[in-house]
């Protein structure tokens, strides 16, 4: 099989030829591996089975002279601590929403990387990402507190929000589909959880972000594009809902906060899972023999009869051993 065949075959729950993985890296884990392998082009050798290229402008490493980086929201980023994403700082509100400057979803150069990547890599299965996507980027441009509150004292202001950011989102998603036809995924990152649930609750997830959400990936699916979703934390309580409207793929699949081996079994045949490495505890913690036996039994148990896609359960942060990534890259890549 061509990477994109595994894929393909793992997302219609049928056994692959073997197990499809994933892998990438925060810049402080990237420079520690090219330092290891001696080799900037590392990752290419890697084997993975996906590219994933993102089309919202977020420029993760880039860092002003201030230590800021302003997206192409107009959203302040302060990456003082962390050059990878930062802090954003919010800088929408209703005296500025009817004249703040919304991006243009058709902006010069936006699916440049992505067709590049389809190009480069005809047999991988190719995903275009949109980052930080709607919840997210809703509470980062009005603020994290500003926006939890304003669900539940400005519900109308919150709301308008949403729905900007869901009209931008449906016209990126027209947009590089008509840029770049032949992708074969669509990616929507928004954390949805913390370590102990849902952030809002189930029931106001359902109430206010779940209809949009669901016009999201309603979008996807209208050019046959499967929907890939990432949110950290606990929320398989949401994992009827993201079935219903219209979620293929769940990522990351954290074993930290929820039995990776039942889940997939609750769900075998309706919910694909990308993820399920731990990188909380295995990965920057565990030997590399450790590794290599979790891995090995990760794949064995969870990946044989399909809907699976191993990969470590968040980009790798820069904390984990060099040896650890070999190790795991061992199990994968000799299947």
């Amino acid at each position: 099989m061509t990477s994109k065949e595994r894929v393909l075959t793992a997302l219609r729950h049928e056994p692959p030829d073997k197990v499809p993985y994933y892998m990438a890296f925060l810049v402080p884990e990237h420079e520690k591996l090219v330092d290891y392998f001696g080799d900037p082009d590392y990752y290419d050798k890697l084997g993975c089975d996906m590219t994933i290229t993102a089309v919202t402008r977020v420029s993760w490493g880039v860092r002003d002279a201030d230590g800021y980086h302003t997206d192409e929201f107009g959203l302040r980023w302060n990456r003082k601590i962390d050059p990878d994403i930062g802090i954003p700082e919010g800088t929408l509100s209703q005296e500025n929403f009817d004249s703040y400057p919304w991006p243009d979803p058709k902006a010069s150069g936006r699916f440049d990387q992505l067709d590049a990547a389809l190009k480069k890599n005809p047999d991988k299965f190719n995903i275009m990402s949109l980052t930080f996507s709607l919840f997210e980027r809703s509470w980062g441009l009005v603020g994290l507190a500003n926006f939890l509150m304003g669900m539940i004292e400005d519900r109308p202001f919150i709301e308008a929000v949403l729905d900007r950011v869901l009209e931008f989102n449906l016209a990126v998603v027209d947009e590089g589909v008509k840029h770049c036809p032949d992708i074969d995924g669509i990616y929507f990152g928004d954390d949805f959880g913390c370590q102990r649930g849902v952030t809002v609750g189930a029931p106001r997830w359902r109430e206010i972000l779940k209809p949009r959400l669901a016009r999201q990936y309603a979008r996807a699916h209208k050019y046959g594009k499967p929907v890939f979703i990432h949110s950290c934390g606990k929320v398989e309580e949401l994992f009827e809902d993201f079935i219903e409207i219209g979620v293929n793929c769940f990522n990351p699949f954290q074993p930290e906060v929820m039995d990776i081996y039942e889940t997939k079994k609750m769900y075998r045949n309706r919910l694909a899972f990308y993820g399920g490495i731990s990188l909380q505890s295995l990965l920057p913690f565990g030997t590399p023999q450790q590794v290599k036996d979790e891995v090995a039994n990760i794949v064995k148990k969870i990946g044989g009869e399909g809907g699976f896609i191993a990969a470590p359960s968040h980009t790798v942060t820069g904390d984990v051993p060099a040896e650890n990534i070999v190790a795991m890259l061992d199990v994968l890549q000799n299947q």
